[in-house]
């Protein structure tokens, strides 16, 4: 498993109801979570494998800035 981090623009509430279906239908994703108190709104995701592409994919794709750290 493998733990990558990313900044992005998930600001609120609304906006992780927006991404939760995005990223919860990822097969490779095991884990995720938003920190909505950090300044660069840190999302953390666990994975099965090391190939995160599909997760900036995914998460540009419903509308978000995503920046990996």
């Amino acid at each position: 498993m493998t733990t990558v981090k990313y900044k992005t623009n998930i600001h609120c509430g609304s906006c992780i109801k927006s991404v939760t279906p995005v990223l919860n239908n990822l097969d490779k994703v095991d884990l995720w979570k938003v920190d909505l108190e950090h300044p660069d709104k840190i999302l953390e995701v666990t994975l099965d494998d090391e190939n995160t592409e599909e997760i900036v994919t995914a998460v540009k794709g419903a509308g978000f800035e995503i920046e990996a750290l």
